[in-house]
This record gives structure tokens, sequence and C-alpha cells, in this order.
């Protein structure tokens, strides 16, 4: 891989123990980065995770914590914030809690870094869903500019979009170069079932519907399929994602917005029978009735401002992505059991 303006930068990765903050410190390496600075309180994330290389320095808490903050190097090049509280469904049941980790942390990261002065960019990773149609008709491509709803269907969804206005804000009143991404549905390698610390609700372990349905099919039980499957999300595997997120660094504009997707369509039941085919997994589906909290039914992601802009196509196709994502939960299968037998306890009382 050909080295860039990364070769010699300092850079902070907030959440980089998780899932796709992991990820782009194992794609940022090899540019010859001076120092990567990992921020993970590990509530969703695993140790794991991180590389071990004398470039990586990991630093256990919350980026809100003061003293976390006043650690940061002030010659930070790139800021990538890519920490939440995962997943709507944690969210819906700990509103709090949701807040102290995704608002919070991106209101006292960006007021910490207005005074940095050798800032090239600071990416913020949003969310598609925060914006999408709400529909299960015919789907159309999401746009950047789509018009937004003042009605959400979860508070991790809402927080997403605040951290979008306080991206905004920061970039106008202090000149923050703050470009914002919207993530789509990501799936891939490093996403752990049962990562970090029990959030209340048995989808600290069942987290996105891929891993979900990847393990499930490879111990051949039926995959849950709500509302009979027909909803349809926008998957982009994690490493094009990485991709991605490495560009709007390089080529985004501060202030503006950049959807990172696959730009394909992609109908929850096709997902559950590719999955079930590429394990050999030959249990009937488990139909289940809709989730009363969703109404995003059927949505993808427009990707011609990215791929003009960015210069960003993802490249992994569904079917090899699942592909890549089996083989890698086989050979971290015991890591994966351990993270979920960790929280065996409280989904038996919560039954």
């Amino acid at each position: 891989m050909p080295r860039d303006e990364f070769s010699g930068a300092n850079i902070l990765v907030v959440g980089g123990a998780g899932f796709v903050g992991s990820n782009l410190v194992h794609r940022l390496l090899p540019q010859g980065p001076r120092s990567i600075y990992v921020v993970d309180n590990l509530l969703s994330s695993e140790v794991e995770n991180v590389p071990v290389s004398p470039v990586v320095h990991f630093t256990l808490g919350s980026i809100a914590e003061d003293r976390v903050l006043e650690n940061l190097p002030r010659d930070l090049d790139f800021v990538f914030h890519l920490a939440c509280y995962h997943g709507n469904q944690s969210s819906i049941v700990d509103p709090i809690a949701d807040h102290d980790n995704n608002t919070i942390t991106t209101l006292k990261l960006f007021d910490r870094l207005r005074s940095f002065g050798s800032l090239k960019k600071v990416v913020y990773a949003a969310a598609g869903c925060a914006v999408a149609e709400k529909t299960f008709g015919e789907a159309t491509a999401t746009q950047e500019d789509a018009p937004l709803s003042l009605y959400h269907d979860s508070p991790y969804s809402i927080s997403k979009i605040i951290g979008e206005l306080y991206s905004n804000y920061y970039f106008r009143r202090h000149g923050l170069p703050v470009v914002r991404t919207r993530f789509q549905n990501v799936y891939g390698p490093r996403e752990i079932l049962g990562a970090g610390r029990w959030r209340g609700t048995v989808h600290t372990v069942w987290r996105n519907v891929t891993p979900s349905f990847i393990w499930k099919a490879l111990h051949r039980e039926a995959l849950p399929l709500e509302n009979g499957g027909i909803a349809s999300r926008d998957f982009v595997y994690v490493e094009d994602l990485a991709e991605g997120l490495h560009k709007a660094a390089l080529h985004g504009a501060p202030g503006e917005v950049y959807n990172l997707a696959s730009g394909a369509e992609t109908r929850i039941r096709d997902l559950a029978d590719m999955i079930n085919e590429l394990t050999g997994n030959d249990r009937p589906v488990d139909l289940k009735p809709a989730r009363d909290w969703d109404r995003s039914g059927t949505r993808y992601g427009s990707t011609e401002k990215s791929e003009r802009l960015l210069g960003f196509k993802a490249g992994i196709p569904v079917r090899e992505g699942l592909r890549r994502t089996i083989e890698w939960t086989r050979s971290n299968h015991d890591l994966i059991a351990r993270c979920i037998a960790r929280h065996r306890y409280f989904i038996e009382r919560t039954a």
C-alpha cells in the first residue's frame, strides 16, 4: 500500500478498540504514521482488537473524561471520532447511557480540539439510518442532502444527528475541520458478539444482524426473521468502510458529509439465505413479528457524492464479504464464545 499524508502523522482514533475503529487502525499502520493514539473505554469492545505495535498507544477510558482529554497530544494531525453507545436497542433500554456515550463524548471532544492548531482533519462517524426515509415501500438511494425528520426511532439515531449538528457548529464557529461520514450497515471481521460490558439488554450480545446470523448459522440454529425479512439494508464490508474513512480524512471537505455505502440494497431474507448457504445451515428460518420501534424498513445509500469527491467505491460484494466474515468467525470462535458467556447470568435473568 503506497504511503500518503498519514506518513509521519500523529493520529487519534476514539473508539479504536471497537469493530470499525480497530479495522481502521490496522489499515493506517502500513501508512507509516508516527503515532496512533487509541482511546476506548471498552464498554462495547475488546482490547484484543487493538494491534500490538510500538506506534500504537492505548488509553483505557472515555473521551469524555477530563483526564483523558487533558492528556491528548496537541500536535495531532488527524482525529477519527468513532466511539458510540452501540446500537439502537441498547439506546432504547438506556437513553441516559446513550447520551453520556454518544452526545457528551462528541461535545467534549470537539470543544477540546478547537484549540489544536495542527489538525488537518477530524472525521466524525454519523449514521445513515438517521436520515433514511422511514418506509417499507420501494427504496430509493438516500442522498446526503435528504430531508431530516424530527421524529426518530431511537436515542442512538437522535444522538448521531446531534453529533452532526455539533460538527457543523464547531466548523463554522471555531474552524474545526470536521468531515462527517454516514455509515450504512457495516459488517465484517472484529465485530465480536458480547464484546464489552452488560448494557441492560440481550443486544449486548446479539448486535448487528450479520454477526448474529453467522454465529447462529454456524451453530445450526434457525435464523430469526422479523417481519418476514422484508426489510432491506445497505451492507458495506468493514475494510471498504475503513478505506472510506481514510479517503474522507485525505479528501473530504470540512463542513461536508459523505455516505460510506455500497449502494446495493439487500433484503434481510436474502442475507439469511446467503449465510445459511455459505455455512451449510439447513435449519428453516424462524419468522418473528416486526420490531415495534423500527419504522425504517427499506433503505440504501447513494454513492455518487463519495465516488465523485472522495474517490471512494466499495469493492467487496456482500457474498464475498460474508464468506470472509464467516471464516474470521470460525477462526475466532473461542474469543466470541467467551464474550457471549460473560453475559449468560444477565441473559438468564432477563429471559
